[in-house]
């Protein structure tokens, strides 16, 4: 029963995102505080990776609590007239408790990557790239062509890119981003084809699914539409997989509200996938998130967490609770420390596990 509460009061938590835009929308916080949508700041019409100009801006004098003296140079991303480049380096540090398992520690360097903005023909037509340096072998994460008319507001992309569903977490081991399968760490390969007015954007991507490359003749349809406002914002997303073992279904609905210094975000994501050898299973997950800007330079993150992975199976429902606080003393330099407390089925000491974390996160 105690699950059960809680899995209901996550459900709420999420909703209320959900809900309370239509009563009274970087990371996804950023944007819902300051009313901005994604292209506003990234390069990426879909969000994340190389910042342009405005969002280079805002890292160097609206994000960190102090800004550079007047004399250090500027950085603007722009090495040339047609080149862009930026840089996004995370390192950490976690302590993780197990039931009835030894404390583990780790340190370790998360990411190492390089973006890089070619312009071909400026504002019409580029090449977009997203490379993977560390740990491990070097790993293009994104490389497309991009053509696009902003004075339509339309762009059509081709290659190899993050496909448009949901919320573009940092997190991308939050249960929306797993059940769903689609995040930063999941790139695929095919065209999309994008639109953006001054309060909604539209994305369409036919891809190859190539996260799932162990099934004969696949690929996979996604589709996501956002409405957004100064104070708020309402999206819907949605992606089809066929393959030889059975389809894959996924919808979301997400949104964002902001009052005052605080920032809402509910993401619902639902899927039914036929591919397992006992048959369909319907899932579910969901993310409910406040972000709370306490001072200039500084963010206090809570969030609550529930996935179902089979709703046909009684009682085996998991939680995730976390709190993250969030310091960007200068420009391009953020430290961040945090707790999760996973809860699920008490017999799987994984399942109830607690982690602490100190993270170092530099980027240009």
């Amino acid at each position: 029963m105690t699950r059960r509460c809680a899995a209901l009061a996550l459900l709420a938590v999420a909703a209320a995102g959900l809900i309370a835009p239509l009563a009274a929308v970087a990371e996804p916080y950023l944007a819902i505080q300051n009313g901005y949508q994604c292209v506003a700041c990234h390069v990426n019409p879909s969000g994340g990776g190389l910042r342009n100009d405005f969002g280079v801006i805002f890292s160097e004098n609206a994000l960190p609590a102090r800004t550079l003296p007047a004399s250090f140079p500027t950085w603007s991303g722009k090495l040339t007239g047609f080149l862009r480049a930026g840089l996004d380096a995370r390192a950490s540090w976690t302590r993780t408790q197990v039931p009835h398992n030894p404390t583990q520690e780790q340190r370790q360097l998360d990411q190492l990557r390089l973006y890089a903005d070619i312009a071909l023909i400026p504002q019409r037509l580029g090449i977009y790239l997203d490379e993977k340096l560390a740990p491990g072998s070097a790993e293009e994460f994104e490389g497309y062509v991009r053509l696009n008319d902003a004075s339509h507001g339309w762009y059509l992309k081709g290659g190899k890119f993050y496909l448009p569903f949901g919320f573009r977490l940092q997190d991308q081991t939050a249960f929306v981003r797993v059940l769903s399968g689609i995040s930063m760490t999941t790139p695929d390969t095919g065209v999309e084809l994008g639109f953006e007015r001054a309060n909604w954007s539209a994305q369409l991507a036919y891809s190859n699914d190539i996260g799932n490359a162990s099934a004969e003749a696949r690929h996979q349809i996604t589709g996501q539409l956002v409405w957004v406002q100064s104070g708020y914002r309402l999206g819907a997303a949605a992606s089809v997989a066929s393959t030889s073992t059975g389809n894959r279904r996924v919808g979301a609905l997400f949104a964002g509200l902001r009052t005052g210094p605080v920032a809402w975000l509910g993401e619902l994501d639902l899927a039914r996938d036929d591919g397992f050898s006992d048959g369909a299973r319907s899932m579910l997950a969901a993310l409910g998130e406040l972000d709370w800007a306490l001072h200039r330079g500084q963010n206090l993150k809570l969030s609550a967490e529930y996935q179902d992975p089979d709703r046909a199976v009684p009682e085996d429902q998991f939680t995730r609770w976390s709190a993250v606080y969030e310091v960007t003393p200068l420009p391009f330099v953020q430290l961040r420390a945090g707790l999760r407390r996973y809860r699920g089925i008490p017999q799987n000491d994984s399942q109830n596990r607690q982690a602490v974390f100190v993270e170092l996160h530099g980027y240009l």
